[in-house]
């Protein structure tokens, strides 16, 4: 459960301080017009900061990847795993049609990779030191291919936009509930009360979290699209077995920072309403869909 509501807190903390930062400005003020809430002023402000909090984010995925998890980007191969990642990397990537990725190493015993960047060809793909300890060289290539087809998929851009639209309406709703609450409820006439504010701010938290199930439930469906991708690429046998090889290691916790979640290749175990909030679909059933495919 902590690892759900931290993941969910670092989706919905960028609007809730862009929101504090500009009531305390008074920018607010901006939205009442004689008494009465101004809906296309509200849906623009609503637009404006929703997707820019949700680009914010993407623009500096790849600094904060590095940053969270200490990866070292791989310049020049000091030894023959790092000369085969990189080789394995340019042919998928070729074979993909996108730019070239950094490719970076990361130290942890979990066995994972994760792909991110703001664009298809300005990308960075990361394979932890664990993935590269406990997989063949056929299920790491697998591995590889799946994050790869994440960036040729533009998963990255998909989802920020998603949750820019998400984010978006999030703060235009809020505003109306805190502006029914005010003036309907505690019948303030002059201006936004503290009831707005209060009751604005709370309803950013509630849809925030309704809203990122919707997220989620893109996260889940991207997933079995990368995994068709890394069949593609590397073959569907190989891509099976990577899966199967994870499915192993499913007991054990993510060491992933919560907000690379999204993009790893291995998603955690949840029951009942959790599901709601998983980023990736259970192992099984990905296994499953790519025995299923022809």
């Amino acid at each position: 459960m902590k690892r759900v509501l931290l993941f969910l807190a670092t989706n919905i903390a960028i609007i809730l301080i862009l929101s504090i930062t500009l009531r305390l400005l008074g920018v607010d003020s901006i939205l009442a017009q004689n008494g009465s809430l101004n809906l296309n002023a509200l849906l623009i402000f609503s637009a404006v900061f929703g997707f820019g909090g949700s680009f914010i984010s993407l623009a500096i995925s790849k600094w904060m990847a590095k940053r969270a998890t200490g990866a070292q980007v791989i310049t020049q191969p000091s030894n023959e795993m790092e000369a085969w990642l990189l080789e394995t990397v340019t042919r998928q990537a070729k074979q993909a049609g996108i730019g070239m990725p950094e490719v970076a190493i990361y130290h942890s015993p979990e066995v994972n990779a994760f792909a991110t960047g703001m664009s298809r060809n300005k990308a960075l793909v990361a394979v932890s030191t664990g993935l590269l300890d406990n997989m063949s060289r056929d299920e790491a290539e697998a591995v590889m291919a799946h994050e790869i087809s994440h960036v040729a998929n533009g998963d990255m851009v998909t989802l920020a936009l998603i949750q820019g639209v998400v984010n978006t309406f999030v703060i235009f709703f809020a505003r109306i509930i805190g502006y029914f609450v005010d003036r309907v409820i505690l019948k303030n006439e002059k201006g936004h009360g503290i009831g707005f504010f209060v009751a604005s701010f709370v309803a950013e938290i509630i849809l925030g979290i309704l809203a990122s199930t919707i997220v989620m439930w893109f996260s889940r469906q991207r997933e079995f699209r990368a995994d068709n991708g890394g069949a593609a690429l590397a073959g569907r046998e190989k891509m099976i077995a990577a899966l199967e090889r994870l499915q192993q290691q499913s007991g054990q916790p993510s060491q992933l920072p919560e907000q690379m979640a999204a993009f790893g290749i291995s998603g955690g175990l949840a029951t009942g309403m959790k599901k709601l909030f998983m980023t990736h679909p259970p192992l099984a059933e990905r296994i499953a869909s790519l025995k299923a495919m022809r």
